[in-house]
């Protein structure tokens, strides 16, 4: 038998759980192993400053290598895991090795969905953007002047519309559904987010499918969309969600839907099995998600790693996300799925502004847009469990300040 973790995924989950156990001084046997060739690193930068080349991957690395040998911490990069026998408690690997652990956690983290080929989807000039490769491909066909068509308005597409357009492309962003970040967000945040792109040239279609692509020797050069439209088109960017990758897990026996099924510990249907950050399904407000975000990526296997060192604590999330978008920063605090109506309310600085929502009258999510203040008082608020004064929030004039007080 061995005390030994392995951890199957090589992302910030993955590093945040191990950098934590070490912050910890347990000392147990550790092996991570990663599909990657790269150490971890972060990945909300690869459809931003990465992409327009203000960061390179040196930049992004959570840790260097020498942090691994210090820290005891074996790493194997390259490498995937093929199986799980829970029995034996060991993986099988891709090169013919087996581990034995004493604790595995998955970290799997989930994979971009890609349009098929049946409309066009294995021509060259189509990209998806999770990991720095695919990032490395776009960025040298981002070239000014081509024509950029981007599927899907969630924060992704909206983010890689952002940045194209910044680099001359001209960008036209696609939305099956009546509004961007439809899923995601309140009506009120996808008209500001909409205004944005707008104001900075882009052509953003709502309630439009994309029929097929059509190509030239092997290479897109335009789009047929509904309603019988068909634009020129020099490369595609495909933002239209993920899939969580549970086939070890599902292989495996472990309980799956969509992502790995956890309790508030983190741990799956077989106790001596993790799963964290975007592949797990995890309980929030007497419901099952996934929370595609840093934040909780970090802060579970920040639970899991105190959790092996001894404690007996729970994982309470307390979402946030950020999204960059030329020069804007949007802020979310808190879950504003369910929501029933919305507040929203000027800044002090011009351009700012936030969104409130609630839900049967509690306040569960800020959206805030260049406005810091509004964000960090409803991310106290929500966590603190206070319900702010309407009055005060439909008034502007009125420092935020005093809802703290």
């Amino acid at each position: 038998m061995t005390d030994r973790l392995v951890v199957i995924g090589g992302g910030q989950a993955a590093f945040a759980l191990v950098a934590k156990l070490r912050a910890l001084k347990d000392m147990r046997p550790v092996t991570i192993v990663a599909a990657e060739h790269s150490l971890p690193y972060q990945r909300p930068p690869l459809s931003k400053k990465y992409l327009l080349g203000e960061a390179d991957l040196d930049r992004l690395l959570y840790r260097s290598e020498s942090w691994y040998t210090d820290n005891s911490v074996d790493v194997r990069l390259g490498t995937a895991v093929t199986a799980i026998d829970r029995a034996a408690k060991t993986v099988a690997l891709d090169d013919g090795a087996t581990l034995e652990y004493g604790t595995l956690a998955l970290a799997t983290g989930s994979t971009p969905r890609r349009l098929p080929a049946s409309v066009g989807g294995d021509l060259d000039g189509i990209f998806v953007i999770r990991d720095f490769k695919h990032a490395d491909a776009l960025a040298g066909d981002m070239k000014p002047g081509r024509r950029a068509l981007i599927v899907g308005g969630g924060y992704i597409g909206l983010e890689a519309a952002a940045v194209a357009r910044s680099s001359g492309l001209e960008v036209t962003v696609i939305e099956m559904a009546d509004r961007i970040l439809q899923r995601v967000a309140s009506a009120a945040t996808s008209k500001l987010v909409k205004d944005i792109h707008i104001a900075r040239g882009v052509d953003i279609r709502e309630s439009t499918g994309l029929v097929r692509l059509i190509g030239e020797n092997g290479r897109v050069t335009g789009a047929e969309l509904s309603g019988g439209v068909t634009i020129a088109v020099d490369l595609v960017i495909v933002g239209i969600g993920v899939g969580a990758n549970d086939e070890l897990a599902r292989e495996a026996g472990l309980d799956v839907a969509n992502g790995v099924v956890v309790d508030a510990f983190a741990q799956t249907s077989d106790p001596a099995i993790y799963a964290i950050g975007d592949c797990a399904v995890l309980p929030f407000r007497g419901q099952m998600i996934r929370l595609e975000s840093v934040q909780n990526a970090v802060d579970q296997a920040e639970a899991v790693a105190a959790r092996l060192a001894g404690s007996e604590a729970a994982y309470e999330p307390k979402p946030w996300f950020w999204s960059d978008q030329y020069d804007v920063k949007l802020q979310i605090a808190g879950f504003g799925h369910g929501h029933d109506e919305t507040i929203v309310r000027a800044g002090q600085r011009e351009g700012s502004v936030s969104v409130w929502y609630f839900r049967e009258g509690k306040l569960v999510a800020v959206d805030a847009i260049n406005d810091a203040k509004a964000y960090v008082t409803g991310k106290k608020l929500i966590e603190a469990g206070i319900q702010p004064d309407r009055a005060v929030l439909e008034n502007p004039e009125i420092d935020l300040k005093v809802l703290l007080s």
